[in-house]
């Protein structure tokens, strides 16, 4: 039920006349909501563009409106980790010693075949031992070929630096080999093997390196003759290459795989890439030009993306509004206030959300969680409709979802969104209904509890956080569920002012015995204040029966005779004891007396400040109905005189309105009803039955309910509902039918 308003003259709350109801205030009042969705979803969703120059300085500090990757600079920094890597050198199994041992065995055959001529064998050794040294090379490369411990580029490199480093054998030391005996070739192959092999037992990128070290390890063989030693010498030099080389294909492979073990240069949301007065550089330009964020090259597809999904949203709310007054009727139809009240709901709710998101970040996303995403569907329960409540639950879901995500990478992160609906419906289901505003800290304790169940099943679906963030997460989560809670009871009473809203928890402040007006009716006029709980138990009963407003109904009774207490004297519920002064009044006074007690309380409530419902309803109650009683005494006195009555019906009737809502038409029925069920000494079921069949088809053919929309259904059903009540409150007085049988035999 859509909750009434309307400010304490009865006009409209901003002073301008019919605006509740035009239909251009309507129109504009559904602009301000697609304006809104628009203005906070915005920097969510759409990028910054700036306005910069080449070769100019920057204006403003550049943000990154997304975490990116810069290409460029992951490109440079996968160059510099390349050119970091060292060139990597193989080592080579070449053997010296192998070659040394093929020299020496080749002299032994030259130098003891006697048909070869000495200078024949010098010119031999200078062809041969080169060539020695050149096919021992070729030959360990093709061996090696195919093999999975060389590679082609290393063997090629090992190839050419060999036959480079080559040491050239002086042109003396021919001369002097085919001088040698066996015995002293047998003295000179074990200490140039050895010293070949120690020399080359270490890693040599340079063969003059070792070779150096000959002279001192030959000087400190065995050797006694100066001949041999020198021989040796130049033999191990010669048989001394180098076995270390670089591998420029695993050095490729190793700076390779360095440029792929390089991380990604990423540019994180909000980091500056131009700083204020910084030269823009063709670079800097570019890399802003890439990122859409150049005014003059902007898309404007965001912006239509945006707008759509803003009318969407005013799509729901818009749609809902016009079936609900489809449904309910043409009189319960939102008015232009109501949806001014719900846009500024709306308002603040996403504007606490945008002022929670400013302290959120990517480090501590879970600050988002303290957001009080609840409080809107909890104000539009409290003030307007639960349905509209559980409607707007998901336009703020999906709202939240845009406005706390930090993944730049997409647009919504639905664990806000799933937390949203989770708290709201848990307020809505927790506030429905409420009577009491500590019933809004009950519901705040709900959103929290709900909430941290809540994120703790999104933490346990997903990769668990350590402690510490776990604890923070639903720390700020139940902290949110008491903000939300404080910020509904802060906010209450400024809509309730401002709209003069006469909500549920309002109507139970006003039915409090403790009110200066009721503690007036019941101090002066007793009697009247029994008659106004009892037509306020009848009236709520018969209302809820229909799906009128019940609460309305029973405090709207409380104060609808409150007019009484003027005169409390002239009423027959307070004529205790005391003589009826309309017994000796003109019975024209007497009219005017009775009903003035209605002008008189709708007096007292506007000056007491009571909201226009109830003033209604004080106002309404008796509709134009006629004054019987006093018409035909005056017309008795008028023929007892012998003159012409100067007065007719219309003079005895109240002067109204007629009822404009069930609210007043009920309690004007329950009025009636529970004084005629009081002037019975013994009811009958069926004289009550009769008697509220009677008032309220006497209502009806008098025209008391053309002004408001009570059906003939619901009249019936009013009439069933007043019956049972009635029933219940004079169960010991009713005589049902085996009394009145009793009664009958005993007569």
């Amino acid at each position: 039920m859509v909750n009434q308003q309307t400010n304490s003259d009865g006009q409209p709350s901003f002073g301008l006349s019919g605006w509740k109801h035009s239909t251009a205030v309507r129109w504009v009042l559904l602009l301000l909501f697609v304006l809104l969705f628009y203005c906070s979803l915005a920097p969510h969703l759409l990028p910054k563009t700036y306005d910069i120059a080449l070769g100019k300085a920057s204006e403003r500090n550049i943000e990154a409106p997304t975490q990116i990757k810069d290409e460029k600079a992951t490109l440079q920094a996968q160059e510099e980790a390349a050119d970091r890597v060292e060139p990597i050198y193989s080592i080579v199994a070449l053997r010296g010693d192998a070659l040394l041992e093929q020299i020496f065995t080749r002299m032994e055959q030259l130098n003891q075949d006697d048909q070869v001529t000495t200078e024949n064998k010098v010119t031999i050794y200078r062809t041969e031992i080169p060539q020695l040294y050149m096919d021992y090379v070729d030959h360990f490369v093709s061996n090696s070929k195919g093999n999975e411990t060389y590679n082609d580029t290393l063997l090629t490199e090992m190839s050419d630096t060999v036959k480079k480093q080559a040491y050239r054998i002086p042109e003396e030391t021919y001369y002097k080999l085919p001088q040698l005996s066996a015995i002293q070739i047998e003295e000179m192959r074990q200490v140039g093997l050895n010293i070949v092999r120690k020399l080359m037992s270490d890693s040599l990128r340079e063969a003059d390196t070792a070779r150096t070290k000959v002279a001192e390890l030959v000087n400190a063989s065995s050797l006694s003759e100066r001949k041999t030693r020198e021989i040796v010498q130049e033999l191990a030099r010669f048989a001394i290459m180098p076995n270390k080389f670089s591998d420029k294909e695993a050095t490729n492979e190793a700076r390779v795989a360095a440029k792929e073990n390089t991380p990604q240069v990423i540019i994180k949301q909000g980091d500056i890439i131009v700083k204020k007065g910084q030269i823009v550089s063709k670079e800097l330009y570019e890399r802003v030009s890439s990122l859409g964020l150049l005014q003059n090259k902007k898309s404007y597809w965001p912006q239509l993306g945006l707008l759509l999904l803003s009318l969407l949203f005013l799509l729901v709310i818009y749609n809902y509004l016009e079936k609900a007054a489809m449904h309910e009727g043409a009189n319960t139809r939102y008015n232009n206030s109501q949806l001014a009240m719900l846009f500024l709901i709306y308002l603040i709710n996403i504007l606490t959300m945008d002022i929670v998101e400013l302290t959120q970040s990517v480090g501590m996303p879970y600050v988002g969680y303290l957001a009080p995403t609840a409080m809107g569907a909890m104000l539009i329960v409290l003030l307007l409709d639960v349905q509209l409540a559980v409607v707007s639950t998901f336009l703020f879901a999906i709202t939240g979802s845009i406005i706390f995500n930090v993944d730049s990478n997409r647009i919504f992160d639905f664990n806000y969104g799933f937390l949203t609906s989770v708290v709201s419906f848990a307020a809505i289901f927790a506030i429905h209904r409420a009577s009491q505003r500590s019933t809004i800290l009950k519901a705040g304790i709900m959103v929290s509890l709900f909430g941290m169940i809540s994120v703790l099943a999104i933490m346990l679906l997903g990769d668990l956080p350590g402690k510490t963030e776990i604890i923070m997460t639903l720390a700020f989560a139940f902290a949110g569920g008491l903000l939300t809670a404080i910020l509904v009871i802060g906010l209450m009473p400024f809509f309730e002012v401002t709209f003069n809203i006469l909500s549920a928890l309002k109507l139970v402040e006003l039915s409090s015995p403790n009110h200066p007006l009721l503690r007036k009716l019941l101090t002066e006029t007793p009697g009247t204040y029994h008659h106004s709980v009892m037509v306020g138990n009848l009236s709520e009963a018969a209302a809820e029966a229909i799906g009128a407003n019940g609460l309305l109904c029973r405090v709207g009774s409380f104060y609808h005779d409150i007019g009484k207490t003027k005169r409390p004297s002239y009423f027959i519920e307070n004529q205790t004891n005391i003589e009826n002064p309309h017994d000796s009044i003109d019975p024209k006074l007497s009219k005017s007396i009775i009903i003035a007690h209605a002008r008189d309380g709708v007096e007292m409530l506007r000056n007491h400040k009571l909201p226009k419902p109830i003033r209604d309803i004080a106002e309404q109650h008796h509709g134009t109905t006629f004054l019987k009683f006093f018409f035909h005494k005056a017309w008795k006195q008028a023929e007892e005189a012998g003159i012409e009555p100067d007065f007719t019906e219309d003079d005895f009737r109240y002067p109204g309105p007629k009822a404009q809502s069930k609210e007043a038409a009920i309690v004007g029925i329950a009025d009636c009803v529970e004084a005629a069920v009081r002037s019975l000494r013994s009811p009958t079921m069926e004289q009550i039955d009769s008697m509220i069949h009677k008032i309220i088809k006497g209502r009806l053919d008098d025209d008391q309910f053309n002004e408001c929309d009570l059906t003939l259904r619901e009249l019936e059903k009013i009439a069933q509902t007043l019956k049972e009540t009635v029933i219940g409150i004079f169960h010991s007085r009713i005589e049902y039918p085996e009394d009145v049988k009793q009664k009958e035999r005993l007569a």
